[in-house]
């Protein structure tokens, strides 16, 4: 789920209207080629850019059919820039996809609603694009996500599913699932991602990769997000954790005023021990699957086999907060219903919006006129209690399952599924994730196990607002103790 921010909204309102690295890092035995490794090789003119392009290109029109991970294609410009010469930037000739629900001049943002088919190419484009343009990296085009990034899962009704290259009749995650299944089929080696309430770790999870949701206002183009509200947070879904924490160093707001001090590059393991803390049940106080509690034992023994000391501990946030994030939800979702209204002068209707994102906005629409506010105020409260929970506690990083199931069947928590009956599988599957985006704290899908039948399952970290570091190393140290990017899913490259 991926909040939309005002800068989107507004972008939907024009959009409806005109339709009417250097460093050194830890070496990874892969499967393929992680970005870091493509770079190295254009650098040392082993590989070509376009080379690099046109392989890309291929292997994307290759298994497009089999697992639908773009929405628009921009293969000739790809092309086109690969020709050109010097190329700059840690990843300078990597070829990499930007999530449809964000800006990118020269192709049209859709938001996987069928309310934007006719969207015109983009004008303009944000800061955060900006910045990862200047690493280099080399768009062939924009990848799948559900109807304005609501749903857990990638099947919008406007482009179709998108499969999971681990099982095609299953779930690729949501909101960033085409980015995790073109990475983890390896079309590409490094996409764009954002997290309003799991979108960046539940697609890991599903498809075997490293992810990362950074703090809120931590990336280059979020100054001024500092509420509650401001769910969403962008950054990348990899194969390995090098690629993710050279990225995030490329693309964090260092500059004079960034709200948080920059953390730079992460390149080494974690030294010391740590205390952490350990959630089985979700917020919602459900229990996971057997095979997910299994994955998260499983994890929790690695960690104290490691010399980390594993503790349990309780979420420290009342039965109330899923109903109250359900209602922020709900809320911009009928921002989204409004800015549609106003821009075609008819209520969207459902030949223009899915079941689901139109249940959301009746939602809103039947909430009492102080329920939204107090909804926040309770939330905030809920935030407050994060930072106390550590401390006193003396936890440095809290685990728990990334979603409560393995990869579900297509269908399980689609747009169709009729509302009343999605809303609680909802509160179940993505019990563990929308905690940290209300607080605005860093957390992380690291791909420590896969089921008998060859499903992978993601473990969560997360730690205090701003301790992305600590995350990082802790990553490279699991990396290194259960390498996993040698595994290769059926449906590949």
């Amino acid at each position: 789920m991926v909040r939309l921010t005002r800068r989107a909204l507004g972008g939907l309102g024009l959009a409806m209207a005109a339709a009417a690295a250097k460093a050194k890092a830890p070496t990874v035995r892969a499967a393929w080629p992680d970005a870091t490794e493509t770079a190295a090789m254009i650098r040392a003119g082993e590989m070509s850019a376009l080379e690099a392009a046109k392989a890309a290109v291929d292997r994307c029109e290759r298994l497009q059919p089999k697992l639908n991970v773009l929405v628009t294609s921009d293969f000739d410009r790809a092309l086109d820039k690969a020709k050109l010469a010097p190329l700059a930037g840690p990843f300078a000739g990597v070829p990499f996809l930007v999530k449809d629900l964000e800006d990118y001049r020269g192709l049209p943002t859709r938001l996987g609603s069928r309310a934007f088919l006719a969207a015109p190419p983009a004008a303009i484009q944000g800061p955060l694009v900006d910045a990862f343009m200047r690493t280099g990296v080399n768009v062939i085009g924009k990848s799948a996500t559900p109807e304005a990034g609501f749903l857990p899962t990638t099947e919008p009704l406007a482009f179709g599913p998108t499969r999971n290259p681990w099982d095609p009749g299953r779930s690729s995650g949501g909101s960033s699932g085409g980015a995790a299944a073109a990475v983890a089929a390896g079309i590409v080696p490094i996409a764009h991602a954002s997290d309003g309430g799991g979108s960046i770790r539940i697609p890991a999870s599903c498809c075997g990769l490293f992810g990362l949701k950074p703090s809120r206002g931590r990336m280059t183009g979020a100054r001024g997000e500092t509420k509650i509200s401001d769910l969403s947070v962008n950054h990348v879904l990899t194969r390995s954790v090098r690629d993710s924490a050279a990225m995030f160093a490329a693309i964090e707001d260092a500059g004079p005023g960034a709200q948080l001090p920059p953390v730079g590059l992460v390149t080494a393991p974690l030294t010391r021990k740590l205390r952490v803390g350990l959630l089985m049940e979700g917020g919602s106080g459900r229990a996971p699957a057997p095979e997910v509690r299994a994955a998260t034992q499983d994890s929790a023994r690695l960690l104290e086999s490691l010399g980390h000391h594993v503790v349990p501990t309780a979420w420290p946030i009342g039965p109330e907060f899923g109903d109250d994030f359900l209602l922020l939800w709900a809320a911009d979702a009928a921002q989204l219903a409004a800015a549609i209204a106003r821009a075609s002068g008819a209520p969207p209707n459902a030949e223009v919006l899915e079941p689901f994102t139109l249940g959301l906005a009746e939602l809103a629409a039947r909430a009492p006129k102080d329920a939204l506010p107090q909804a926040l105020q309770r939330l905030h409260a809920a935030a407050m209690a994060y930072d106390p929970w550590f401390v006193g506690h003396q936890l440095d990083v809290v685990m728990s399952p990334v979603v409560a199931w393995t990869p579900p069947p297509l269908g399980t928590v689609g747009p169709q599924v009729p509302f009343e009956t999605l809303i609680p599988r909802l509160v179940e599957y993505v019990g563990y994730t929308t905690y940290h985006n209300v607080v605005g704290a860093p957390a992380m899908s690291v791909p420590l196990h896969w089921t008998a039948d060859g499903l992978p399952v993601g473990t969560m970290f997360a730690a205090r607002v701003g301790f992305e570091a600590l995350l990082f190393q802790l990553a490279y140290q699991l990396e290194e103790a259960r390498p996993w990017a040698d595994r290769a899913p059926p449906i590949r490259a």
